[in-house]
């Protein structure tokens, strides 16, 4: 029996797709086919997939032409397959030629010419792009329109801001084309919500209201009643409202709370989050700066309320307020009680602290360093420091166009699983809102 393996996205299953497929079975009497997993294509940067695993999975089942299915997730495991499944011959299309010559040593490799004219891009670039506007002026702004650049399937509609003050040269020029919200959402199939949280709760409405779709910078609202009432529309509407802490998108933060979840570190007990930054206090408070726990808080919260749930018996809080501004908070901690276990947040722009988390279970621990909302590397340690392990996963962009690629991907309904549900963000907002 002659062995053939081949690997592939096969996002939007086409004719070219299927030609190299027949191609390749008749190269021997076994095909193999390797379909790279979502983390894989996100590790390399390449995050314009329109179809989940599963689905491009199910359409490579389809064509009957596969008589195995594996899923390739890491650097390197092109070698370990054709060792393990004894492959005779490796093939791939031929615009990777010479990409996989090192791949002689282990068994014949063959480079097929591919179909011209059909490609996933071309199809993908059919469906028409979402439009989505900015709302806000904070300096993350200029984050999100640089990282749409990356998503297939969006484009920047424009820019509504209370200042321009920190915006960058592209957005400045885009502030004039729409000087009222109503201008932006007239334009907009969708918005990206950043301004300071007490406008969230009038500007996230109006847009609803309006037909249009929302990821919103946590907190959505500050207090349950109006976040309650923003759900309600969005469910009326069919409307996508989202909470956009760009953490719960991160490749290595989803695989960890798998993990956790599979029982890697045994009953988690306890969580601890810290997330601090310093600003300028020489220099007047700025009217668009928002507060600690605001800013910091829903972050700090999320692997709280993953792990433990939102059921929480009791909270202590501390907070040290400025004087002349009582709202703002330099600093605060939170001490929440669970059924299962204990957590804590330290979130603060007005000290400093080393920004990590530890998880602690009754088998192991991880640790997450700092900065650990960028998380992209994490160790699973244990009471014999031999079986420690390390996990590392690129992280593009701070994890922004993960997030909005989530987010089209909800849009378009090829995604119906939100990492952050609803009743997380309504724990957030009453927490801040200091209802519990």
């Amino acid at each position: 029996m002659t062995k053939v393996i081949t690997y592939g996205t096969y996002d939007f299953l086409h004719e070219g797709h299927i030609r190299l497929l027949e191609r390749a079975k008749a190269l021997g009497n076994y095909l193999i086919v390797g379909v790279t997993a979502d983390g894989f294509d996100m590790a390399r940067g390449k995050i314009n997939v329109g179809q989940s695993l599963m689905e491009r999975v199910e359409a490579v089942r389809r064509t009957g032409l596969a008589d195995k299915i594996i899923i390739e997730e890491y650097e390197g495991q092109k070698i370990d397959d054709i060792r393990r499944y004894e492959v005779d011959i490796f093939t791939v299309g031929s615009d990777w030629v010479g990409k996989f010559d090192y791949l002689n040593d282990y068994c014949k490799v063959v480079y097929l010419e591919r179909t011209q004219g059909v490609s996933s891009t071309q199809i993908r670039s059919h469906n028409r792009e979402i439009r989505i506007g900015i709302v806000g002026e904070t300096n993350i702004v200029n984050k999100f329109k640089n990282e749409c650049r990356f998503v297939n399937g969006v484009a920047i509609s424009g820019i509504y801001a209370a200042t321009d003050e920190f915006l960058d040269t592209e957005l400045k020029a885009m502030v004039l084309e729409t000087p009222t919200l109503d201008d932006l959402l007239a334009k907009s199939d969708a918005v990206y919500v950043a301004s300071i949280p007490s406008e969230h709760y009038s500007q996230v409405r109006k847009a609803l209201s309006a037909g249009v779709h929302v990821i919103c910078e946590s907190p959505i609202a500050l207090n349950v009643e109006e976040y309650e009432e923003l759900e309600r529309i969005a469910e009326e509407k069919s409307l996508v409202l989202m909470d956009g802490i760009k953490t719960a998108y991160s490749l290595a933060y989803n695989r960890m709370m798998l993990l956790i979840k599979g029982g890697i570190i045994g009953d988690v007990l306890s969580v601890d989050t810290t997330c601090t930054s310093l600003i300028d206090m020489s220099k007047e408070l700025s009217p668009y700066q928002w507060n600690s726990i605001c800013w910091w808080g829903p972050t700090a919260m999320l692997p709280v309320f993953q792990i433990f749930g939102t059921d929480c018996k009791n909270i202590l809080r501390y907070s040290k307020t400025l004087p002349e501004h009582s709202d703002f908070d330099l600093f605060t901690k939170l001490s929440f009680v669970f059924n299962g276990g204990v957590a804590s947040i330290k979130v603060g722009q007005g000290v400093k602290s080393e920004g990590e988390m530890v998880i602690s279970g009754t088998k192991g621990y991880i640790y997450v360093p700092a900065p650990w909302w960028k998380t992209d590397y994490f160790e699973v340690r244990y009471e014999n420091p031999a079986d420690n392990r390390r996990y590392f996963y690129q992280l593009e962009g701070e994890g922004i166009r993960y997030e909005i690629l989530s987010f089209l991907h909800l849009i378009q309904g090829q995604q119906s699983y939100n990492q952050i549900p609803a009743a997380i963000s309504e724990t957030i907002v009453s927490i801040i809102e200091n209802r519990k």
